[in-house]
């Protein structure tokens, strides 16, 4: 009696995932996983840039392991609220003896654009008027009130007349007198 249940249920299953998955018109070419917006076919393994080039993917064939697209009339469509599900049982904790899970590593954290740390960067001690900033490794010199004064990693203040004799440039090809 239990095996005939079994046999139902895995029958109903497969039977359920036949109307989950779309299936390739008539007309498309054998192998097609996808056709575009435009009405041309892909035979693309994955639906994630499938149809790049061709307005989007119109119509997934293919299993594919990536999140189904939505359209915009789909998304204004499903406005009602979601039910809220039932709440989950709470995991049974491991036995001590077992070794604790690794954690997954934590992101790096996203990179700021380098002005937006230039201008909350504290300005080096020193300079003041008739002083100018040079950037040491790049051998450019900034001058007082640009962004980059006194705030580059390694540099040090010196006159504009000693930063030329060292070799430096001005920065962007502009002296500080113009």
């Amino acid at each position: 009696m239990n095996v005939q249940r079994c046999m139902i249920a895995v029958a109903l299953g497969l039977g359920i995932c036949q109307f989950g998955m779309a299936q390739a018109p008539a007309g498309a070419p054998a192998g097609s996983t996808g056709q575009c917006k435009d009405g041309s076919y892909t035979n693309a393994a994955k639906k994630a840039g499938a149809c790049r080039g061709h307005k989007g993917v119109q119509q997934w064939f293919a299993a594919d392991a990536s999140a189904p697209e939505t359209s915009t009339k789909a998304a204004k469509a499903s406005t009602a609220p979601a039910e809220t599900p039932a709440a989950a049982p709470a995991p049974t904790p491991a036995p001590a003896s077992a070794p604790a899970p690794a954690s997954a590593p934590t992101p790096a954290p996203a990179r700021t654009a380098k002005a937006s740390s230039m201008s909350s960067m504290a300005q080096a001690p020193g300079g003041g008027a008739g002083m100018v900033w040079v950037n040491t490794p790049t051998n450019v010199y900034h001058c007082q009130g640009s962004r980059y004064y006194g705030k580059t990693k390694e540099g040090k203040y010196m006159t504009e007349a000693q930063a030329k004799a060292a070799g430096a440039h001005p920065d962007h090809g502009k002296a500080c007198g113009q």
